[in-house]
């Protein structure tokens, strides 16, 4: 008789522990943990100002001029998404008032070619990111 219970006792067991288990509620998130963002890889300026030189023609001037602008924008970035009491609508609109500023600031750097070409990487840059969808990915052919 021994042995027909062990298996009956073992079952109860088990039994009784998932139905404790399941009767637990999960573990609530920690409340100091602060809201996901949408972060970014942390800028390279050096990278930036290469890149920008290149694409923009820049001359050494300009990129010694443009670096202090970049490293003010970037430093205004750091400081806001650091900044956990503001609400994501808060944090978006403080986050378009820094790039407009930058623009501004670049603007009054670069020639009118490189201010056009630079919205023109912008409008590439923002096209991979959910822009004007209407725009076919290929020309069509001509008939």
């Amino acid at each position: 008789m021994n042995r027909a219970t062990l298996p009956a006792a073992l079952v109860l067991v088990l039994s009784a522990s998932l139905a404790l288990a399941a009767q637990q509620p999960a573990p609530a998130p920690d409340a100091q943990a602060p809201a996901p963002t949408h972060r970014h890889h942390a800028p390279d300026p050096q990278k930036e100002i290469a890149r920008l030189t290149k694409e923009l023609n820049l001359t050494p001037d300009q990129a010694t001029k443009v670096t202090p602008i970049l490293a003010d924008r970037d430093q205004k970035v750091a400081t806001l998404q650091s900044d956990t009491t503001l609400t994501e609508d808060a944090r978006r609109q403080q986050m378009k008032a820094i790039h407009k500023a930058t623009e501004q600031q670049l603007d009054a750097v670069l020639t009118p070619d490189q201010r056009e070409q630079m919205k023109s990487l912008h409008h590439e840059h923002e096209g991979g990111k959910g822009g004007d969808q209407t725009q076919p990915l290929t020309t069509p052919p001509s008939a």
